[in-house]
């Protein structure tokens, strides 16, 4: 077995978000993966990851997503939109959409690749709601659902607007272009940030910041509101830092566990002492296993337009 532990900020929903989501991948690459929490002071806190590989869990999981692509996942009887654009809902939308719309379209793309599913998890395929598979060569896929989950759940799904869910995942994958300049990367991605601040990224990956477009709206740290800033920074054509893999594996940590809403956008998660298999983690995070020594915390979803903000959280109790 081989373990990992990196530094978490247990007041930063996405990171602990995140650390689910590293959990969930090193389970399907690796095998038998077991994950928990250590914290004398919660403002200094780790994560711990083992799992059955000669190689360090966090480690082989940033190397997959590094030479990873983002592929829609659709319906068999699925029909591309007639157009590659989809219009803004409204102007909130059009003004704090993400800020990598200059760069790029941040729509529908109709020649992407995508594949047909033999069971759709939604009752209907919205375009900028599809699934994604998480594709890297000789490698286990993992496929992002959660935002299409129509079983019932709390999808939580934040981002709104004209962003697709391929589009995101693919600007927290590899970044995007500059089109001035299109030798050159406007905003970096996991597959940049592994070539470039490799060490770093693997001892501290969610405090490897870098300017982001649009994103899944996890992290805190980047979020922003025109009001917030006292200027639009999207319209200023400025970038926000923030952690693409906090983004990317906050999403793959939802695929099969969610926070808990208490009420309108109050949000309720819980952290755990001791190491648990992935079946057990994802209750835990509810909060559903009593016997364990937790710390409880909660955050309030802001509102940016139609998107959904993870902010950060508050200690609510120690258990």
């Amino acid at each position: 077995m081989a373990e990992s532990t990196i530094p978490v900020d247990l007041f930063n929903p996405g990171q602990v978000f995140a650390c689910l989501g590293f959990m969930e991948l090193a389970d399907v690459l690796l095998g038998e993966a077991a994950a928990g929490f250590e914290w004398s002071d919660p403002k200094r806190a780790f994560f711990r990851l083992t799992a059955s590989s000669d190689t360090e869990p966090v480690k082989a999981v940033l190397e997959y997503l590094a030479h990873a692509t983002a592929i829609r996942l659709t319906p068999f009887d699925y029909i591309e939109p007639a157009t590659g654009n989809t219009a803004p809902d409204d102007l909130s939308d059009a003004i704090e959409n993400d800020s990598s719309s200059e760069a790029e379209p941040n729509t529908v793309a109709q020649n992407s690749p995508a594949m047909a599913l033999d069971t759709f998890p939604a009752p209907t395929a919205d375009p900028l709601s599809l699934p994604v598979r998480l594709s890297t060569p000789g490698r286990t896929p993992f496929d992002l659902s959660h935002w299409a989950d129509g079983s019932g759940r709390n999808t939580f799904k934040l981002y709104s607007g004209n962003r697709s869910a391929e589009h995101i995942a693919r600007t927290m994958l590899s970044g995007v272009r500059d089109n001035a300049k299109k030798a050159q990367t406007k905003y970096r991605g996991i597959e940049q940030l592994w070539k470039e601040r490799h060490d770093e990224l693997v001892a501290m990956p969610f405090d490897v910041l870098t300017p982001i477009g649009g994103s899944f709206n996890f992290d805190p740290r980047g979020a922003w509101t025109a009001l917030d800033a006292g200027y639009s920074p999207n319209m200023q054509k400025h970038g926000v830092s923030a952690s693409p893999v906090v983004h990317l594996l906050a999403a793959c940590g939802l695929e099969h566990a969610r926070p808990v809403e208490i009420g309108i956008r109050h949000v309720r998660y819980f952290v755990w002492d001791g190491m648990l298999p992935p079946m057990l983690a994802r209750v835990a995070l509810q909060g559903g296993i009593t016997s364990l020594p937790v710390q409880e915390f909660h955050f309030e979803l802001a509102l940016s337009g139609k998107n959904k903000i993870v902010t950060f959280a508050q200690q609510e109790s120690a258990l």
